[in-house]
């Protein structure tokens, strides 16, 4: 799971990177809005946190300008304004939940984990039965296997139907990881499957739901 932090304290930031490292999350750290507009426009992630007083935007701009872009990632505010009318604003906003500062990391993997597993029920996709929990994978009645690296690509993409997924995010799945050998995986999928896959150029592939 590929997360996006958001938070001008740098040692906040760090400990925090350090620990949800250990939950086997892969976390990117910005300090600024720019900075996170540059990350979510570069790659894809499965959950923003986002501190709200920062030095240019607030989160609360940062959160609306990604929703009204279509971002639907979920997202957590990790902040100290916890007054009912910033709670009210962020909710009004789209945000999932509140995180009060100072906090238990423990209990933020906690939320995490069980918002993810909310949010990544069933999915479908033509004939294709999907369940992002236990990687399960049908497509009519038949059970699919696709080898650790073709399952971690499609359910990448899955997840992030209609969207472009960075070629570098693709890469990190990769044992080899080469353009050409990623190429190579996503026509597996895309033969064995009958997934409508795009390429584009530069950035990275994109599932279409057409």
């Amino acid at each position: 799971m590929k997360i996006l932090l958001l938070e001008d304290d740098l040692t906040l930031s760090e400990s925090l990177k350090e620990y949800l490292s250990l939950e086997n999350f892969s976390v990117d750290v910005v300090a600024n809005a720019e900075e996170a507009y540059d990350k979510t426009f570069n790659n894809s992630y499965d959950f923003y946190l986002f501190d709200i007083n920062l030095p240019d935007e607030s989160g609360f701009e940062v959160l609306k300008n990604l929703k009204e872009s279509g971002d639907e990632t979920p997202t957590f505010y990790l902040t100290a304004l916890v007054d009912i009318d910033s709670i009210a604003r962020g909710f009004s906003i789209g945000v999932d939940d509140y995180i009060k500062k100072p906090f238990d990391p423990e209990e933020l993997v906690i939320r995490i984990k069980s918002k993810l597993q909310k949010n990544y029920k069933q999915i479908t996709y033509k004939d294709i039965i999907y369940n992002p929990n236990t990687k399960e994978l049908l497509k009519g009645n038949e059970n699919i296997y696709l080898g650790d690296v073709g399952l971690n690509i499609f359910d990448m993409l899955i997840k992030n139907k209609n969207r472009i997924v960075s070629q570098y995010d693709l890469l990190d799945l990769l044992e080899n990881q080469n353009l050409n050998a990623l190429r190579v995986n996503i026509n597996k999928l895309k033969n064995r499957l009958d997934l409508d896959i795009k390429n584009i150029r530069s950035q990275g592939y994109i599932l279409e739901e057409i």
